[in-house]
C-alpha cells in the first residue's frame, strides 16, 4: 500500500513510519522540520526511519498547497494518515492564530489535494483535548456536547468536522482518531513525561500542578500506532474512535512512577493548575476494541520503564 504521512519524522510519525516501512509498504513524509522543538531531534528520527526502509520525503508545510499537491501528485498516496499539526494545549494560548492557520487551514491543504487526486482514504489524527470539561467520565465517541478549554482542542474539533464535510461531498473515507497523552521513546521534549525524567534524573525541581489529583490517559505510543494501523484499512464513509488506555494516572502516580524507575528522589515545586488544562482524561475504547479490535497492550509502569531505558541510553550516546 502507498501511504503519505504527514508529520511522519515526529514522535508519533516516527514510530509509524517505521512500523508501516517494516509491514512492507511504501511511504512517502510531508514534514517542515520547525523549530517548536529542536530539528535535529527530527533529523535523528529520520536517520532511525531510513533505517526501516526506503521514504520519498518532502521538506515544507503543510499550508504550501504547491509542496502538498506536488507530493500527492508524484507519490499517488492511496491512503493519508494526517498527523502534522502544532501540537499542546498551552502553547496554542499563546499563539493562538498559528494554531488555527496550521491546524486548520493545513488540513484544508491536505483535503484539497486528496479530493484534486483522487485518494480515497484518510486517517486524522484528532486528540482527546476534543472533550475538554467532559459532562461524563470514561469519555465517549457519543457525546456529542464537546466543551473545548483550548485554542488546540476547538482546532482538532474543526479538523474532524472538515473531514466530516470532505466525506459527505466527495466520498472520502475517514477516520478520525481521538489520541490520549501519548508517550514512550523520542517524546517530544516539552512534554510532561519526558521533562519530568529529564528533571528528576538532573536533580532539578519537578513542577508539580495543583494537588496532584489530576488525572491523564497515559497511552504508550506502540497501542497508538497499531490503532492507526488498524484504522488504515478500516472501512467505513465516516468514523470517531478513541485510542487510549483506559487507565487514568494521577500526577502523583505518574512522578512517583518515573523516580521509582529512574532509582531517584523527585523533588517537588508546587504550582497552580494552567488555564487549559482538564482535570481528568479517560477514554472510553469500547468502540475502538468492537469496531478496530484495538486493545492497547502496555501498561504505565513497563512503559516507564522502557521510556528510562530509552532515555539513558540517548543520554549515554550524546555524551559518547
Amino acid at each position: 500500500m502507498r501511504l503519505l504521512i504527514t508529520g511522519g519524522v515526529g514522535f508519533i510519525g516516527s514510530h509509524l513510519s517505521a512500523r508501516l516501512l517494516a509491514d512492507g509498504h511504501r511511504i512517502a513524509i510531508i514534514d517542515d522540520f520547525n523549530d517548536f522543538y529542536d530539528p535535529q531531534l527530527k533529523e535523528n528520527n529520520l536517520e532511525i526511519i531510513r533505517a526501516a526502509g526506503s521514504v520519498a520525503l518532502y521538506r515544507g508545510d503543510i499550508r504550501n498547497q504547491m509542496l502538498v499537491n506536488r507530493a500527492f501528485e508524484e507519490f499517488a498516496p492511496e491512503v493519508i494518515v494526517h498527523l502534522a499539526a502544532r501540537a499542546g494545549v498551552r502553547p496554542s494560548l499563546a499563539e493562538p492564530l498559528l494554531y488555527e492557520k496550521v491546524n486548520v487551514g493545513g488540513t484544508v491543504s491536505v483535503l484539497e489535494a486528496a479530493r484534486r487526486c483522487g485518494t480515497r482514504r484518510f486517517v486524522f489524527a484528532s486528540s482527546s483535548s476534543v472533550y475538554g470539561i467532559a459532562n461524563r467520565v470514561p469519555f465517549s465517541e457519543d457525546d456529542l456536547r464537546l466543551l473545548p478549554i483550548s485554542p488546540y482542542a476547538a482546532t482538532k474539533i474543526a479538523g474532524e468536522k472538515l473531514a466530516y464535510t470532505y466525506s459527505h461531498l466527495y466520498g472520502l473515507k475517514v477516520v478520525c482518531l481521538r489520541f490520549f497523552t501519548v508517550y514512550g521513546p523520542r517524546q517530544r521534549p516539552d512534554l510532561a513525561i519526558r521533562k519530568f525524567m529529564q528533571q528528576i534524573e538532573a536533580g532539578q525541581p519537578v513542577p508539580f500542578f495543583g494537588d496532584g489529583t489530576m488525572g491523564r490517559d497515559y497511552t504508550f505510543v506502540t497501542d497508538i500506532v497499531d490503532g492507526v494501523v488498524r484504522a488504515i484499512t478500516f472501512e467505513t464513509a465516516y468514523d470517531v474512535f478513541n485510542l487510549g488506555n483506559s487507565a487514568p494516572i494521577s500526577l502523583n502516580e505518574m512522578v512517583e512512577t518515573i523516580a521509582e524507575e529512574l532509582g531517584k528522589q523527585a523533588i517537588l515545586s508546587p504550582q497552580p493548575i494552567p488555564p487549559g488544562d482538564v482535570p481528568i482524561t479517560f477514554a472510553d475504547l469500547s468502540r475502538s476494541h468492537t469496531m478496530l479490535g484495538y486493545a492497547p497492550q502496555v501498561s504505565f509502569r513497563d512503559g516507564i520503564r522502557r521510556m528510562v531505558e530509552w532515555f539513558r541510553q540517548t543520554a549515554t550516546s550524546l555524551s559518547a
